[in-house]
């Protein structure tokens, strides 16, 4: 998925942006909130991973911003201030978790992973679409009682389509979700990782809808 990190610390989002990219997410790292309004006006982003203290205002601001105008894009604070009283302004500003620094960059996966289960409507582990079973903590496939192995990118289509499973998704779409601003995008990307899917899901899984996107079934 494409991730917005907002974070002015260079050490920290080096680290975090290096990790989440590893597991093979999009990720434009934004150090201040007026650079982070121009990209959410630019980008529909799967997960804003969020500083509060940046050198032009406070992160709260922002995201109250987003939840005023209807935004539900999932958003988890990474700040130093562990105060409960801040904990408990930033959920009530419409976070969705939030973590202390220094954090453990595992933890950050994990949570992230939950909360994008929960915006999707996915609360279990395993997702089943036909009869295939996807663990996208773990990032494991199964299709007719054999694991099957995914690719970093082939995942990243796979996660997607998952995101709204039933829905057509553009191809404009799963680029945006795939590349950070600056990435350079060959012209049949999106076809060449469909069709590994295809082959490896299984036609029925992942079908293409002309003209239009692509699609999986929804979750039995």
């Amino acid at each position: 998925m494409r991730v917005l990190l907002v974070e002015d610390n260079i050490i920290l989002g080096e680290a975090v942006r290096d990790h989440v990219a590893a597991a093979d997410h999009a990720v434009d790292w934004m150090k201040t909130l007026e650079d982070a309004r121009v990209s959410l006006r630019t980008v529909t982003y799967g997960l804003i991973l969020l500083d509060l203290r940046l050198p032009d205002g406070s992160g709260i601001a922002l995201l109250r911003e987003l939840r005023a105008a209807g935004t539900a894009t999932p958003v988890i604070i990474l700040t130093a201030h562990d105060q409960i009283s801040d904990r408990i302004e930033g959920l009530h500003s419409g976070a969705d978790d939030y973590l202390v620094k220094p954090f453990d960059l595992g933890e950050l996966s994990a949570r992230m992973l939950a909360v994008i289960r929960r915006y999707g409507g996915n609360i279990s582990p395993v997702i089943q679409v036909g009869q295939v079973k996807i663990s996208p903590v773990d990032r494991r496939v199964f299709a007719g009682g054999e694991e099957i192995g995914l690719s970093g990118r082939e995942w990243a289509v796979l996660d997607t389509l998952l995101a709204r499973p039933g829905a057509i998704i553009s191809k404009a779409q799963i680029e945006e979700a795939l590349y950070a601003f600056g990435s350079e995008i060959a012209s049949n990307t999106v076809e060449v990782y469909v069709s590994r899917l295809r082959k490896k899901l299984g036609r029925d899984h992942v079908v293409t809808v002309r003209g239009v996107g692509y699609r999986i079934g929804a979750p039995a």
